[in-house]
């Protein structure tokens, strides 16, 4: 019994991200055209336009901290917040994580605390600690 591969399969394999790359990619090689895919020299800059988002925190203590709990601190989070930060210098964000020492993706080792330390936000695991409801 012979299985078949799905056009993804085979186009992964070869470094696209999908079967129809790597069709496009064999037709153009079969056209005698050389294939270059994805080629760092040929990245086109742009910028995107800036839009308007709000953010509603999670918890403000009477002191004015505001807290933000964390299971999973995903890239559109930690890109929000640094956005917040640049934008509102004078708001003291801090978070609570389920687990801090989390990476913050699978294939890097920065953690969660590790990123917080880098960029100036205080941090805690699973709960508010008493100092900062003290402050």
């Amino acid at each position: 019994m012979t299985t078949t591969k799905s056009p993804s399969e085979v186009g992964l394999k070869h470094g696209f991200r999908s079967g129809l790359e790597a069709k496009v990619a064999y037709q153009l090689k079969r056209a005698g055209l050389a294939v270059t895919y994805e080629d760092p020299g040929s990245v086109i800059r742009y910028s995107k336009p800036e839009r308007k988002a709000r953010y509603t925190p999670d918890f403000i203590l009477p002191n004015g901290v505001i807290v933000e709990t964390k299971g999973r601190f995903l890239t559109d989070d930690r890109q929000k917040h640094l956005l917040i930060k640049a934008q509102h210098p004078d708001k003291d964000i801090r978070f609570v994580f389920y687990n801090s020492k989390a990476r913050i993706s699978k294939t890097s080792a920065t953690t969660y605390a590790a990123w917080c330390e880098k960029h100036g936000f205080l941090y805690h695991d699973k709960t508010i600690p008493k100092a900062w409801i003290e402050e």
